[in-house]
């Protein structure tokens, strides 16, 4: 069985997709692009395309509802991949899943689960305008009593689209309440084209029920967000491989790629901002690095230090007397 990260705004940037690479991720999907922030040349939308040494096969992921900025967003990825000789982008995927309002409001993301014909509108505009396989993320249907996801298949298919990502959960419910597993079985039943399974799996009982649909692969989301090296964990529990190698001390390696990454970002945009290395990392420290340290004793302590960081020395600082991880 394959594991994917699955694409999470404000995280799965290239630092983090590095780490779950090492951690036994077979692909790691990059945070939500905009496709109207590309097409009009926003800088921050241009530095979510980036990938790092060290990364393996990536996903990019587009979100818009307006076929000409979807299909203008689509030859922009292919124009940077083919420019950088880049092969780690292995995929284009239009998301139809995010809940979030500031998605939803613009017609985009989850929007899209309330019209199938429009999924495959621009599904097909993207597919028209890359050579990059393009497949679809989605949901079951906006809510419980009104199942679109039999549909979305059948657009996604009809567009060409060589693989669909389910989130077995509806639109109403956010990230939070049952996954419908019965559902996922079915649209596997039914699908023509490789099915990703997607929804609260966070260790080895959840990833086995998942696998029991027929999936194709399954997406790991928040889950890996403190626990990067789970994909080979459970990779070791259901298929009986060894597990990832180890990422060592996650902190300290996940630092390391975010000021490498800060570096790499600098020297490829040198007209863009780039915030300073203390400002990136206290950032990011922030965003992603509180995460490793839950539940171990004297954590609630040190993440109230680190809660008042600014520099990189002041993360050190607070690191010297912490936890052990």
């Amino acid at each position: 069985m394959k594991f994917l990260l699955a694409p999470l705004a404000g995280f799965t940037d290239a630092p983090f997709r590095r780490l779950c690479f090492e951690g036994g991720a077979d692909v790691c999907f990059g945070e939500m692009v905009s496709a109207a922030g590309l097409v009009h040349g926003s800088s921050p939308t241009r530095h979510l395309l980036e990938t790092m040494p060290g990364e393996g096969p990536v996903a990019v992921q587009l979100f818009g509802s307006e076929e000409s900025e979807l299909a203008g967003a689509t030859r922009i990825v292919g124009g940077l991949v083919r420019r950088e000789g880049d092969g780690r982008a292995v995929e284009l995927n239009l998301n139809a899943g995010c809940p979030m309002t500031k998605v939803v409001r613009t017609g985009a993301g989850a929007k899209l689960v309330d019209d199938p014909e429009k999924v495959y509108r621009l599904l097909r505009a993207m597919a028209e305008n890359t050579d990059l396989p393009v497949t679809l993320k989605t949901r079951l249907g906006p809510h419980p009593k009104d199942t679109r996801i039999f549909e979305l298949l059948d657009a996604a298919e009809r567009a060409g689209a060589k693989g669909i990502a389910v989130h077995a959960r509806y639109t109403s419910q956010m990230h939070g309440g049952a996954v419908h597993l019965d559902v996922l079985s079915e649209v596997v039943r039914r699908a023509h084209i490789p099915v990703v399974g997607n929804g609260s799996v966070v260790d080895a009982k959840s990833a086995t029920a998942m696998a029991e649909t027929g999936v194709d692969a399954i997406m790991v989301g928040r889950a890996a967000l403190a626990k990067p090296w789970i994909f080979g964990e459970l990779k070791a529990a259901l298929d009986r491989q060894p597990g990832a190698s180890g990422i060592g001390d996650p902190f300290e390696t996940h630092l390391k790629y975010i000021l490498e990454f800060r570096r790499q970002l600098a020297e490829r945009y040198p007209g863009d901002h780039i915030p300073s290395e203390d400002a990136f990392a206290s950032v990011k420290m922030h965003t992603h690095l509180f995460r490793y340290f839950s539940g171990r004793p004297g954590a609630a302590a040190l993440r109230a230090r680190l809660n008042t960081v600014r520099t990189l020395a002041d993360i050190r600082a607070a690191l010297s007397g912490g936890i052990m991880l």
